[in-house]
């Protein structure tokens, strides 16, 4: 018998705005963050087995370790510890890796959360959301808003979510130069950690002219040390900002990876074509955001 196998995405998480507002005693930062997921995602499947096993392939597969270090099989085994008996089976998972490496958009931890969700998918027994949360922030800092994978606002470290009843639709272009930028290296270089927080944001919040005038008093406080560390950067979020159409161009998170928000998937898709024939090396991607109701 074949059996069907299960399947949960791990979709791409873009950081529309992000403010940087205090270093703490810990070192890590507190953060403010428009978070929003677009429909261009890693994806993990799983069937049964005899034992946990993790195998990994895809455009972006290489280099990746499938080892227990990897976010996956970390999600897996810590879910195990806190559910011992929920999942009775073992599970071999095949992650096919559609995203770029340490690209500023989920990766990785994007991957934990689908593990988790597929984890409690397959569980004999219902858990709890709270628990299921703080598992998660023990994964990484992003792993519990990509657990929700929906339009939300995080502070802390990441940790504090308000999930947003309404979204406009809205088209993402997700541009990446492959060049891997680690986040520690970005923080490093980042001048001012006080920074003031984001402003409130509008209600109902359903119309794409909001967001875009919401968004032009925001920023991201990384994307200037990043630009440095690597300047292509900039030279992406000049051009996709050219693009006909495009209300916004700015770094997601610790980069290296730029979107471009646009208002009709028509012109996303041209403006994600313009930026494929200008640096045909590049990683890009026309997608739509996962919003409520759609």
């Amino acid at each position: 018998m074949v059996l069907e196998p299960v399947t949960q995405i791990a979709p791409a998480k873009i950081n529309l705005a992000l403010h940087v507002t205090r270093r703490r005693e810990d070192g890590f930062h507190d953060l403010e963050s428009l978070v929003v997921f677009a429909d261009v995602a890693d994806e993990l499947e799983a069937v049964p087995d005899h034992q946990d096993s993790l195998s990994i392939v895809g455009p972006f597969a290489k280099g990746l370790g499938a080892g227990p270090n990897n976010l996956v099989s970390r999600a897996v085994a810590a879910f195990r510890v806190r559910w011992p008996d929920a999942v009775p089976t073992g599970l071999a998972m095949r992650l096919t890796k559609n995203l770029p490496v340490a690209a500023g958009i989920g990766g990785g931890s994007a991957d934990a959360a689908a593990a988790l969700r597929l984890m409690v998918s397959q569980s004999s027994h219902p858990i709890p959301v709270p628990e299921l949360s703080d598992l998660a922030a023990g994964l990484g800092a992003d792993v519990p808003a990509c657990l929700v994978s929906a339009p939300l606002l995080a502070r802390g470290v990441g940790e504090l979510l308000e999930p947003l009843p309404q979204f406009p639709a809205l088209h993402i272009v997700l541009v990446n130069p492959m060049v891997p930028l680690a986040t520690a290296d970005v923080f490093r270089r980042l001048r001012a950690h006080d920074n003031y927080p984001l402003p409130a944001l509008p209600s109902p919040l359903t119309r794409p002219v909001q967001i875009g005038i919401w968004l032009a008093e925001t920023r991201n406080d990384l994307q200037p040390p990043a630009v440095k560390l690597v300047p292509v950067i900039g030279e992406i979020v000049d051009y996709l900002a050219s693009a006909q159409g495009c209300m916004l161009a700015r770094m997601s998170g610790s980069g290296a990876t730029v979107f471009g928000l646009f208002g009709s998937s028509g012109q996303a898709h041209q403006a994600a074509q313009m930026m494929r024939e200008q640096n045909p090396e590049h990683w890009v991607a026309a997608a739509p955001l996962l919003v409520p109701g759609a």
